[in-house]
């Protein structure tokens, strides 16, 4: 090492003793030469003054450099920040950015540091609130930032750093949500758009208005001949041609060209809350060109050689098979074996075998016709054999490329719709019917009111032995018949009169089990079986009955006709708790608690096509002459009308064969309410005997020959009848004085009816007791009927029903005993 002084001078002394020497040297050379001292020293004071100034002003350009508050070199943490992904910053404790990464100058800029980013006002807050927390605690997080684009949102996460922890690292991570058609646009410009270029399938993104937003460098290429032109904002349909066969060619290449088959593909889609409407939604458009095929084509057993063709297809929800140009059928998937119903059973050879007999030649027309012309498409209606009555809409489309395929089947499932389709076709053809059938029962009934009521009045001038008894009593008996048959239309358009009450399911099967067993016979094994803990339904009993006896009659004959061997009829009760109803598979039940009557025999089951119209009214499998076709439809109606449901199915066994038909009856569990005054009589009860009969009555009725068989059948009875012919005419009489013990009464009169009649009655008589006759049901007219002290009489009705009537009711007014 050199022992020279000046070896351990710092440079800046060495350069300053430098200068000294050079100042001092150039002064005795210009003393030598002018040998004047003054010229000489004002020469060094100038040079000295020079370099002082020059001295000191590099001192002050160094002196920051060499202070306490420098800033330090951040190149190192800026290339570290460089590396994340995320747009990071560093910001110090006043809140100034420090240093920043490139993403995040691309994202935010450099005009704020984070706490002032222009997010919306909330996510700004939240920025301040987490700025404050990281300062606090050393950490912060904030889940969501909504961001300036669309969709766009930014999660944040804040740590404080630094070798003293007075610096704040943001890192704002993007979380930018694609649209649909966003994400197929990357898709097609990239990799993917090669990728299906390479397979001969060209696709391009195209708006609504037809204008192209995207497309893959092959279709770019065929299109323009550049396969890097972007082609966005050209509309897509120029780029294209056709020939007079509907083939389609990409423009520049002309016929020269393969022919291509257009493929739309529209991107609203409602599984993931774009419910955009077609015509609103980008779509993608995939030009498939002639030339592709399928290597190796499809084997003879029907199945696809190429396996992700088959997945794709059996994916969908459409159903879709293919065909050959022959029209064999070579795959479907599961969606169209379900709308063709045979899930279970395969798919047949042609798609003639799907169809009704006279459908045949067209479907076999049609698929040839598209699978040997050009590539088109178009749809055409034919009726399943399956479902004869309901036409379904297949589809049918020349595809070309696919090896043996030439013909695309299209068919929606509809099975669930036709289902719905039919139950409401049937209750509203059920509603029709029923009032066609009220209506009808109501004028037949005062026919036969005037029919019965004469045989009555003529068998009271004959004895048994007389020439023309008996053939009264064969037309009293034939009206009765007639009758019958009205209360079963009424019945069954819920319009008759029902007496209903708190009963048990099984004591209503207990009390006809013994006409039940005889009306089975030997061969019929009946078998009757109870769930515990049921609950009560309210119902007319006698109507349940015949509900009961209707069903059982109706296995008996199914049984009897399915063969000669022994069946067996089973009636069993179940309780349906409210949890267990949306198992039977009827949304329209209400959730409620149901007592079920299960009618199950062994009679072979019920025709799928007759299922749906065992209920109609007239409507019997039986010969003619041996059965009216009420009996379901009355069994149904009485269901209805005690506010229950009735349904048909068919019970299939482990071997796949029907075994039966079942019907199930749900009534509602009725909720009795304590009443500690049930059952117990009034102290006062008016005692019939002490009427000694006769009376003044006001008999109203538009029918004049129901009006005249009332007024002869009460007068015989010792009555003193005032008879008027409507409503108008019978309040006259009372308001014109006059005295009467009872009004009977028609419900349904022309100007006014029976009810209005009573009302104004009442304000002159608020006590006069009213009898009212209807060939209508009670229940039906009871919002009109409701008042205190009245009486019903149904038609038709003999001359001592109404006689017994109106002494019951003049009975219950008479002065009780004293």
């Amino acid at each position: 090492m050199s022992s020279d002084p000046q070896d351990t001078l710092l440079p800046g002394a060495r350069l300053q003793m430098g200068l000294a020497i050079a100042v001092v040297a150039s002064m005795a050379i210009l003393w030598f030469a002018s040998g004047s001292a003054l010229v000489t020293l004002a020469y060094g004071g100038g040079l000295a003054a020079i370099l002082i100034a020059i001295f000191g002003q590099s001192r002050l350009r160094k002196e920051p450099a060499s202070a306490d508050f420098a800033i330090p070199d951040w190149s190192v943490t800026v290339a570290a920040l460089e590396q994340s992904d995320d747009a990071c910053a560093l910001t110090d404790r006043a809140n100034r950015l420090v240093c920043a990464n490139a993403r995040f100058v691309e994202s935010f800029g450099l005009e704020s540091a984070p706490p002032s980013i222009a997010f919306a006002e909330p996510s700004r807050n939240e920025l301040s609130r987490a700025a404050r927390e990281a300062w606090r605690d050393g950490m912060a997080q904030v889940a969501a930032l909504a961001g300036k684009a669309s969709g766009e949102q930014w999660s944040l996460t804040i740590e404080r750093t630094g070798r003293g922890e007075d610096y704040l690292l943001w890192r704002f991570a993007s979380e930018v949500r694609q649209s649909a058609d966003e994400l197929v646009a990357g898709l097609v410009g990239d990799r993917a758009g090669a990728i299906l270029s390479r397979a001969g399938i060209e696709v391009a993104l195209v708006e609504p208005d037809g204008s192209i937003r995207a497309a893959s460098a092959g279709f770019a290429e065929r299109a323009s001949g550049d396969p890097t032109a972007t082609l966005a904002g050209q509309d897509f349909v120029n780029l294209l041609r056709s020939d007079d066969r509907e083939r389609i060619f990409f423009a520049r290449e002309g016929k020269q060209g393969t022919p291509q088959t257009l493929v739309h593909i529209p991107l609203n889609d409602p599984a993931a809350g774009e419910l955009a409407a077609a015509d609103q939604a980008a779509s993608l458009m995939a030009l498939v060109d002639s030339g592709v095929g399928i290597g190796g084509g499809w084997d003879g057993g029907g199945r696809a050689a190429m396996p992700q063709v088959e997945a794709l297809l059996g994916a969908l929800p459409l159903g879709l098979a293919l065909t050959d140009r022959d029209g064999r059928f070579l795959f479907a998937n599961k969606a169209f074996l379900r709308a063709i119903g045979r899930k279970e059973k395969g798919l047949p050879q042609y798609p003639t075998d799907l169809v009704v007999r006279e459908d045949k030649a067209t479907v076999s027309d049609a698929v040839r016709r598209f699978g040997r012309g050009p590539a088109s498409s178009g749809d055409m209606a034919v009726r399943l054999s399956n479902q004869p009555d309901d036409p379904v809409s297949i589809g049918l489309a020349g595809v070309r490329g696919l090896g043996e395929a030439a013909v695309l089947l299209s068919l929606a499932d509809s099975t669930e719709e036709v289902r719905l389709r039919r139950q409401v076709a049937q209750a509203t053809k059920m509603q029709a019917v029923g009032q066609l059938a009220g209506g009808v029962a109501h004028d037949f009934n005062n026919v036969l009111t005037a029919i019965i009521g004469y045989c009555d009045l003529m068998l009271l001038r004959h004895t048994p032995g007389d020439s023309d008894y008996d053939d009264i009593q064969q037309i009293r008996a034939n009206s009765n018949r007639a009758a019958s048959l009205t209360r079963q239309l009424l019945a069954f358009s819920r319009q008759q009169t029902l007496r209903p009450e708190t009963v048990q399911l099984p004591d209503i099967v207990s009390e006809v089990s013994q006409l039940l067993k005889r009306l089975m016979g030997d061969r019929i094994e009946f078998v009757v079986r109870h769930d515990r803990e049921l609950g009560p339904v309210r119902a007319d009993p006698q109507q349940l009955e015949q509900v009961i006896v209707n069903l059982a009659v109706n296995a008996r004959d199914a049984i009897q006709s399915h063969g000669d061997g022994p069946g067996r009829l089973t009636m069993a009760t179940r309780r349906i708790p409210a949890s267990e109803v949306g198992k039977i598979g009827y949304d329209f039940m209400p959730a409620t608690d149901y007592t079920a009557l299960i009618v199950q025999d062994t009679g072979g089951g019920i025709p799928e096509n007759l299922i749906g119209k065992i209920f109609e009214p007239f409507f019997t499998t039986k010969e003619q002459g041996k059965g009216t076709g009420l009996g379901l439809s009355t069994v149904y109606g009485i269901v209805k009308q005690s506010n229950g449901f009735i349904f048909a199915d068919n019970v299939v066994g482990n071997d796949g064969r029907t075994e039966g038909a079942r019907f199930s009856v749900y009534l509602p569990v009725h909720q009795v309410e304590s009443d500690p005054a049930r059952g117990r009589k009034a102290d006062v009860e008016p005692d019939t005997s002490d009427w000694a009969g006769g009376g003044r009555l006001l008999l109203v009725e538009d029918e004049d020959m129901v009006r005249t068989i009332a007024t002869r059948a009460l007068t015989r009875a010792g009555y003193e009848v005032t008879a008027c012919a409507d409503g108008e005419e019978g309040l006259e009489l009372i308001k014109a004085g006059g005295e009467f013990d009872l009004v009977v009464s028609d419900v349904v009169m022309p100007g006014m009816d029976g009810p209005t009649m009573a009302k104004g009655i009442r304000k002159i008589h608020p006590h006069m007791p009213l009898l009212f006759m209807s060939g209508y049901a009670e229940e039906q007219l009871r919002n009109d009927i409701a008042m205190a002290d009245m009486h019903f009489l149904p038609k038709p009705f003999s001359v001592q029903q109404i006689g017994d009537k109106v002494a019951e009711i003049l009975g219950k007014h008479a002065p009780a005993k004293v």
